[in-house]
């Protein structure tokens, strides 16, 4: 497991999971948690009951569909199936919020006082979609008294898109030209947390944490969708203490 290095820990709890220490096998192996991609179910299935064992209570997930849906998770309506959205929100206490990725990037935020806390989705067709505006709207405290921790992500030096997808982010805000790199393919290298970094200040959020840590370079510790195609999927989880 991943901890966030971030001054709320004492307040929230929060972690990411890493390809290690599971039950699945071949290009599986050992922690997924995804149901979707092709695992046996009976091998995820075991995989979650162990990350159960690190939480307060069972995890709310969601059925992630690239776009800027929130799901609020209010403790007085239980959550009977998994969400289409791609970002969670709670102020209820000891209710973890996950959400999985294998190369997109994982944005945990907290309030300073660990009252309020969401988990959300960073790929680039939700941050494009303006999914980190729609979360921190939940939130009922000021944006500088939110601290956001970013966890592994495909890395800058990984991340080759279209000049379609630099069209879209430059069109929302010229600055984020500078979050791609143009090479002699005509193709792009997009920095992803620099992206993130980007809107999170925009939107008044400049307490922000990261290792960039690479899926894609660290086959060891990490599934990458792009770089193995079928693979599995980790998890990054927060709640409140």
């Amino acid at each position: 497991m991943i901890l966030p290095n971030w001054p709320v820990q004492d307040k929230v709890g929060a972690l990411s999971t890493t390809r290690s220490g599971g039950a699945s096998t071949g290009s599986f192996s050992s922690f997924n948690l995804g149901y979707h991609v092709g695992d046996e179910r009976n091998e995820v299935v075991a995989n979650h009951q162990y990350l159960r064992t690190y939480l307060p209570a069972q995890a709310i997930w969601l059925e992630q569909i690239h776009g800027d849906r929130v799901f609020v998770v209010n403790e007085k309506k239980p959550v009977t199936q998994w969400p289409q959205a791609d970002a969670l929100y709670t102020n209820a206490r000891l209710q973890p919020l996950a959400i999985m990725t294998a190369d997109c990037l994982p944005i945990l935020l907290a309030s300073k006082c660990g009252g309020e806390v969401a988990a959300v989705h960073g790929g680039w067709r939700p941050l494009a979609a303006g999914i980190l505006a729609n979360t921190l709207v939940q939130f009922k405290c000021d944006p500088d008294d939110i601290f956001a921790w970013l966890g592994p992500a495909i890395g800058p030096k990984a991340f080759e898109v279209g000049s379609e997808v630099v069209a879209q982010f430059c069109n929302l805000d010229s600055a984020h030209c500078s979050d791609f790199v143009e090479q002699n393919t005509g193709k792009y290298l997009a920095d992803i947390f620099a992206i993130a970094t980007r809107q999170l200040a925009e939107l008044g959020v400049t307490k922000v944490y990261t290792d960039k840590l690479c899926t894609v370079s660290d086959s060891h510790r990490f599934f990458s969708y792009r770089r193995d195609g079928q693979t599995g999927r980790m998890a990054s989880v927060i709640w409140r203490n």
